[in-house]
């Protein structure tokens, strides 16, 4: 976020600057009124840059063996632009390296995810995917497993065949 204030400052310098050289250079013909409206203009841009850049940015960073199984796309009113083309400002992705398997739960296969957002601190939710029942269900507090490690009391929720994620754990778990 520090990183981030520093660049818009920056760039806001940057467009002043941009400005002043272009008023001396032409003798004052550009008016004094637009050194911070560049600054103003080169700042906004800047902002809009990165919050357009952010997802891109951190789904390159991502280590070897995560994939981004869902993505969540941000309009705001106060910023009419994000109607014509959204930003992404979340996702989720799935650690392959982490999916587990147990033959006390055929189908059932154990892995972490991730949810990462622009704002937000990075949160690892420990997940279940029944692959021959099509749904999901979190590791929560509460969730508990009998002797053999099949889950008994998980919070399944069906999703649909198509589902990201359920594609991303099963197709890999058939081949």
């Amino acid at each position: 976020m520090f990183l981030s204030l520093m660049a818009t400052l920056f760039a806001g310098f940057a467009g002043a600057g941009m400005v002043l050289l272009l008023r001396t250079v032409l003798k004052d013909r550009i008016p004094k009124w637009a050194t911070p409206v560049a600054a103003g203009a080169a700042m906004i841009a800047a902002t809009i840059g990165s919050e357009y850049s952010w997802y891109d940015t951190t789904r390159q960073a991502l280590p070897e063996g995560m994939e981004v199984v869902a993505t969540r796309e941000n309009t705001s009113w106060w910023r009419p632009w994000t109607y014509a083309a959204p930003y992404v400002d979340g996702f989720v992705a799935l650690d392959r390296v982490s999916v587990r398997t147990n033959d006390a739960a055929p189908g059932v296969h154990l892995l972490n995810l991730y949810v990462f957002g622009r704002w937000a601190a990075t949160t690892e939710i420990p997940s279940l995917v029944d692959c021959l029942e099509n749904r999901r269900a979190d590791v929560i507090d509460g969730v508990e497993f009998d002797q053999d490690g099949a889950p008994l009391n998980a919070d399944w929720r069906d999703v649909p065949e198509d589902d990201a994620l359920l594609s991303a754990v099963c197709t890999e778990a058939t081949s």
